[in-house]
């Protein structure tokens, strides 16, 4: 007897219209792409340098701490915000809001934002790669195995504005153009 492993795409079935699976897969991968980063992050808001060289020091612990926790968070919580792309809620708000709860969203509402984040974080990915290129002078570190453990835990975050663009244009697709019916 043999058993059949079935791979079942994320199932979402609160939007008007069918979200491709492309779209369900990015948008659910990019918090965890930018985790690495955020992580990356936190020992320097306790003044470990994690072998930078010649950097600027993080001020007292007092702005430090919230400054890189704040950081990580805001950043968590833009990229889970791109879920509103393929879910019902970023369609029609959620009955908790208060004021906006239960009406619809309008398009240009996640469009337009979402466009501009995902052309600022777009920008951000050039300059680090012109950075990591020596085009731009960056930051240098201790060795090689700072360096690479640098790129390989920042280095995710040079997807998430084009991911955040192929999203809004999926999400621009399915709402605003008119369904096929063939």
């Amino acid at each position: 007897m043999a058993i059949k492993l079935v791979h079942t795409p994320p199932s979402v079935d609160d939007t008007r219209r069918p979200v491709p699976r492309w779209a369900l897969r990015a948008a659910y991968a990019l918090p965890l792409l930018l985790l690495p980063s955020c992580l990356w992050r936190l020992p320097f808001a306790f003044d470990f340098t994690m072998g930078q060289v010649g950097g600027e020091t993080m001020p007292s612990l007092w702005i430090s701490v919230p400054y890189v926790f704040g950081l990580s968070v805001l950043t968590e919580t833009a990229a889970l915000l791109c879920l509103g792309l393929v879910r019902g809620w970023g369609e029609v708000a959620p009955a908790w809001l208060p004021l906006i709860g239960g009406k619809p969203i309008r398009p240009s509402a996640a469009i337009i934002p979402a466009t501009i984040g995902g052309l600022v974080m777009t920008a951000v990915s050039v300059m680090m790669v012109l950075t990591w290129n020596g085009v731009i002078e960056g930051t240098s570190y201790e060795n090689g195995w700072w360096d690479a453990l640098a790129k390989i835990c920042v280095g995710p975050v040079g997807l998430w504005g084009p991911m955040t663009l192929a999203l809004t244009y999926a999400y621009y697709a399915r709402r605003c153009r008119p369904a096929d019916t063939t």
